[in-house]
């Protein structure tokens, strides 16, 4: 039995009442140990997040006096299984009385302070409401008629996303493979097959640096509907994140102070029960920065580079580290002007294709692409756009990412032939949504890093010392 099963079971004992012809087990981890006398043990085990006292009474406790009663017995830390009966002690504490007890795991280090780790109600609490947010997500897809699929980790190619890889060996193929960077292509294969609407749950690995909301393993959903495009995704996307907030607060409105790290004077309320705002990625860059920027279509002309880099200039931001890409000039700028208006939920919409290799060209707008990202308080959290059907249109995309590599942008994508190949038997329209699961925990549960709503993230190696060498330095020290 748990401690949260054994408290609320016997709550309605009264004050030294004991239910001697009750007998119960319970199991957990030693936080503190108080004696009373030579004859009477305090012990608080904590399982399954609560506390259970056991009072350990030497005329009562029939197993091993060693154990309770001893100098070398049970220790802070140590994992104990206990039997007795329930009751309450004379200041009408719920107490489980032991007749017998076992040790099921010594502890053989000191335990950090108690807001440390686990321990740490709130981190507990953290955690058992990612896996609501989780439980929300599942349910609503499901819902609406989505499938969840599994593909695979290792690929070929590093496609999907604009990123930098992990590189691995397969030794039995002899080749060089990827950990996956989005399972984007994968799932878009599965609507070729036939399945219209697939979403994934699952790990993303990019092989980049580390902050406050990046983490070089992170958890995303991908959603792709067939005869959908990118105002369908919005809809849903919409739809989504309203839901899954009702499931977590019983509200749409989040109280938001710490997120990303910002010091903020006061909580921000973030409404996601309205209609979200939404910025037209040009429309919106030429209003805040002043200037009139390039047809769309002409972005990436050696005049165009020149103006982009102009406005860079003019923002005092430093852009001698970028690329001359057209891509990465226009995401630097929508981080300087549009991405700080998105304190609400907002969708920044029609990106320059330029900047959107698998999305389908803007259908009235040439230049521009089918695609939004959704932002709040200045942060990503997804990205979708209408899919790219065309498997001639789709080749020479990929041609122009190989174009970009050589001069020297390592996130630009590599071409996956299959995925061209599976194209030629037609895809019907589709829209896919891509959502930052880390990121969204670190949103609803107002937490200011991505290693707050992650149980192993990745941390800089510490200096470990093998057994031997502990050896070594003891017989050196005499």
């Amino acid at each position: 039995m748990t401690a949260p099963e054994f408290n609320a079971k016997y709550s309605v004992l009264k004050e030294s009442e004991k239910a001697q012809d009750i007998t119960e087990s319970v199991a957990g981890r030693v936080l503190s140990i108080r004696k009373a006398g030579k004859n009477l043990v305090f012990i608080d085990l904590m399982s399954d997040g609560e506390r259970l006292q056991l009072m350990c009474d030497k005329k009562v406790f029939q197993g091993s006096h060693k154990l309770f009663f001893g100098d070398e017995g049970v220790r802070r830390g140590d994992v104990l299984g206990a039997t007795g009966y329930p009751g309450r002690n004379q200041r009408g504490e719920l107490c489980l009385f032991p007749t017998d007890a076992e040790l099921l795991a010594p502890c053989l280090k000191l335990l950090p302070k108690s807001h440390f780790g686990l321990r740490n109600h709130q981190v507990r609490r953290t955690f058992v409401q990612r896996s609501m947010i989780l439980r929300a997500l599942r349910g609503f897809l499901e819902r609406e008629g989505f499938i969840e699929v599994e593909t695979p980790m290792l690929a070929r190619e590093a496609c999907g996303a604009a990123a930098r890889p992990f590189v691995t060996h397969h030794n039995e193929l002899k080749s060089d493979m990827f950990l996956r960077v989005a399972p984007e292509l994968y799932l878009k294969r599965l609507i070729v097959g036939g399945l219209d609407r697939v979403f994934e749950i699952g790990k993303c690995f990019r092989n980049e640096g580390i902050d406050t909301t990046h983490n070089p393993e992170f958890t995303t959903v991908e959603i792709y509907q067939a005869y959908a495009d990118y105002q369908d995704m919005i809809s849903l996307c919409e739809r989504l994140l309203k839901a899954v907030c009702l499931e977590v607060h019983g509200s749409t409105v989040v109280d938001v102070l710490t997120f990303g790290s910002v010091e903020r004077q006061e909580p921000v309320k973030i409404d996601f029960g309205k209609s979200f705002k939404r910025y037209d990625f040009i429309g919106t860059l030429q209003q805040e920065c002043g200037a009139q920027l390039p047809p769309p279509h002409k972005l990436e002309e050696p005049q165009s580079l020149a103006t982009l880099k102009g406005l860079l200039t003019k923002a005092k931001v430093d852009h001698k580290g970028l690329k001359t890409a057209a891509a990465q000039l226009l995401d630097k700028l929508s981080s300087v002007y549009i991405e700080p208006l998105c304190v609400q939920p907002s969708f920044i919409t029609d990106y320059p294709l330029c900047m959107s290799p698998l999305a389908k060209q803007h259908r009235n707008i040439p230049g521009l692409s089918e695609r939004f990202e959704l932002f709040v308080l200045g942060k990503e959290l997804a990205n979708a756009y209408s899919e790219l059907n065309d498997p001639r249109e789709q080749r020479a995309r990929f041609e122009h990412q190989i174009k970009m590599k050589t001069m020297g942008d390592d996130e630009a994508q590599d071409v996956d032939l299959s995925y061209c190949e599976a194209l030629e038997y037609g895809m019907p329209p589709t829209a896919g949504y891509g959502l930052g699961i880390d990121r969204l925990c670190m949103l609803l549960l107002d937490q200011p890093s991505i290693r707050e709503v992650q149980f192993f993230p990745t941390l800089a190696r510490t200096q470990v010392t093998t057994l031997d060498e502990a050896v070594e330095q003891l017989v050196k020290k005499g």
